[in-house]
């Protein structure tokens, strides 16, 4: 479990694809130090485990799976990420709760900046915008962010120069690629109600004699 507060930006120092995944090594100076063999990290919002540590070096084996439905298989050596340890008993609670389970790949379709604030407007499945709603949280390649308007295909937010600045989301650009892991509050509660309708239904067409 995350929280969507960026800790640092590493930098992959490479990535090797196998047939069926690949291993991923990060320069992560200021997480380094503190991590261990078998913890969860999150790199790009994407919940990845610690497999092997070599001073500012950490590695991950990735399955062949988190290649394919996020960013991560596109990185290249010296691209940058946003990490985020996972969250521990004692730690502060800011952002919102993230799993680090990405729900699909979104790509950024403008970007303006308006004094020193960016509005940014990225593209996703109907299936994935169904669950966003104005002044909710989503986390964009990690970070925890809050939606400003919701399309059809599509939402909006905002950046401050802070987030800017120390997250990649300062330096993407239109065209480029984000992992979108919507608020998991709002998939419960999508299920639920699905769940109901269904019940509903059943019980609807039993007492008609369909059932």
């Amino acid at each position: 479990m995350f929280t969507g507060l960026i800790m640092e930006m590493g930098e992959v120092a490479s990535l090797t694809k196998k047939e069926l995944g690949g291993r991923l090594s990060l320069n992560a100076k200021a997480l380094a130090p503190d991590a261990g063999l078998g913890d969860s990290i999150s790199i790009n919002g994407a919940c990845l485990t610690v497999t092997g540590i070599k001073g500012d070096l950490l590695e991950f084996d990735i399955s062949d799976e988190t290649l394919k439905s996020t960013n991560l298989g596109w990185l290249k050596k010296g691209d940058s990420v946003n990490i985020e340890p996972s969250l521990r008993a004692d730690s502060k609670l800011g952002g919102h709760f993230v799993t680090g389970h990405i729900d699909g790949v979104g790509r950024i379709k403008s970007k303006t900046l308006t004094g020193d604030v960016y509005k940014i407007v990225i593209g996703v499945e109907e299936r994935i915008a169904r669950f966003l709603v104005e002044k909710g949280s989503v986390a964009i390649d990690g970070i925890s962010l809050t939606v400003v308007d919701v399309f059809r295909e599509g939402f909006s937010i905002v950046i401050i120069p802070h987030t800017a600045r120390v997250t990649t989301i300062g330096f993407k650009g239109q065209g480029d690629s984000v992992n979108i892991e919507t608020d998991i509050l709002g998939k419960y509660v999508a299920k639920s109600l699905n769940r109901d309708k269904d019940e509903s239904l059943m019980r609807t067409l039993a007492e008609e004699g369909f059932a």
